[in-house]
């Protein structure tokens, strides 16, 4: 507020805008407020003592008050389009223009927080009020101008559960595979924001049924139609935020299902399988290595479910990568596609019960400096055999560090 009112002291137009005006008007507390003003930018650094220019050639700057940062915009109109991402240019320009500029209707709101004066020259607050998501001016041209907007349909439909508008359907659906010009990690980033909150289930819904999975994940071989009738997903119904990892492990499932459908699920979960579509999503979506790990730990929690035992140190290590929660959350999801596991997700919740939580994830009784001091060369032999000196520590084989040197030893002798 302190930003607003020092621009309209200084005599110049200045809003709250955008995604700030949407939230308040569905009561909810904005995550931030960006403020729109006829200030030319330099004129919002002359004003404001400390600020940091992030778009000077797109008139946005920031504006540092006490501990917050507010973003500061002057009204515009983007130029061409040449990239599907950002506009060649801008031309300074009033609040009627600027709103028609942006994507949806319900983000091209402006409000007068003095006289609480909700300024809609694109009727989103209609839009608000019918549960209505729908493209400012010609769809075709709000999506062709910046591809990602079709991403942020489904994150937008999805959070505040709103009916796309035909119109606005038909462009998306027209301009989907226009996403491949795209950079990954936007799109991943988009991917994070609709899949790991609460409304995951409707993001996932709505992107399998514009048919967006095929062009998002599109070094999968495979290209399904449509979704598996029985979903890994749908088991992730949870009011809690999850990890991309785990939402990505099973959203990638759900389309593998799809694509070879009539076929036993346990093919999903084959080790050349699992590499191969943590791969695709280090490509496409540039992931983490932190992602891809617990996609890898997602998608081999099929050895839990083999037909043999697994291990006391299998069962650990997976316990270990996750809350409780979402361990059951994660097996719940492979029962529901395959239900004649049940009987074995039973016992394993049973042994789980029987594991003390300190002896879950002990701190190992070696490491790599261990093994160097000890005249051993580093390498790809140091994980294996951490890993197997682990395993006995977690099957409570070992316990002391003489133990766990004296097995490592053996182990590199052995190599």
């Amino acid at each position: 507020m302190a930003v607003l009112q020092e621009l309209r002291k200084n005599k110049y137009i200045a809003y709250f805008a955008g995604g700030c005006v949407r939230d308040l008007l569905l009561g909810l507390e904005p995550k931030d407020y960006d403020v729109a003003t006829d200030a030319p930018p330099q004129r919002v650094r002359e004003i404001f003592p400390r600020t940091q220019e992030v778009g000077a050639a797109f008139g946005v700057v920031l504006v540092r008050q006490g501990k917050s940062t507010i973003e500061v915009a002057t009204f515009r109109s983007d130029l061409s389009y040449a990239d599907g991402r950002r506009p060649e240019g801008v031309r300074f320009s009033t609040p009627e223009e600027d709103a028609q500029r942006r994507d949806f209707t319900i983000n091209g709101l402006f409000l007068d927080p003095i006289t609480n004066q909700t300024i809609d020259f694109v009727n989103g607050q209609e839009d608000l009020q019918n549960r209505v998501l729908r493209a400012i001016g010609k769809a075709e041209e709000r999506f062709a101008e910046d591809h990602l907007r079709i991403l942020r349909a489904m994150r937008f439909a999805a959070r505040f559960n709103l009916r796309i508008e035909s119109a606005t359907a038909a462009a998306i659906t027209e301009n989907a595979v226009k996403l491949i010009r795209i950079s990954p990690e936007r799109i991943a980033d988009e991917l994070r924001m609709m899949l790991c909150p609460s409304t995951r289930l409707r993001a996932c819904q709505l992107l399998w049924e514009f048919a967006l999975p095929q062009v998002i994940l599109r070094d999968l071989a495979e290209r399904p139609e449509q979704a598996a009738e029985r979903s890994f997903f749908s088991a992730l119904a949870t009011p809690h935020d999850l990890p991309f990892g785990l939402v990505l492990a099973a959203f990638v499932q759900d389309y593998r299902l799809a694509a070879i459908a009539g076929k036993s699920p346990a093919e999903l979960f084959e080790k050349a399988e699992v590499q191969r579509s943590i791969r695709a999503c280090r490509k496409d979506l540039k992931i983490s290595n932190d992602e891809a790990e617990m996609m890898h730990i997602c998608l081999d929690l099929a050895i839990l479910l083999q037909p043999h035992v697994p291990s006391v140190a299998i069962m650990k290590r997976f316990l270990a990568r996750f809350d409780p929660p979402e361990a059951a959350l994660l097996l719940a999801a492979v029962a529901r596609v395959e239900p004649s596991l049940d009987t074995r997700l039973h016992w394993l919740f049973e042994q789980f019960g029987t594991f003390p939580e300190s002896e879950i994830a002990p701190p190992p009784l070696i490491t790599g400096k261990d093994l160097l001091a000890a005249g051993l060369r580093s390498g790809p032999l140091f994980k294996q055999i951490l890993d197997q000196v682990y395993d006995d520590q977690l099957e409570n084989k070992i316990s002391t560090h003489e133990q766990a040197m004296e097995m490592a030893m053996n182990l590199a002798r052995q190599k």
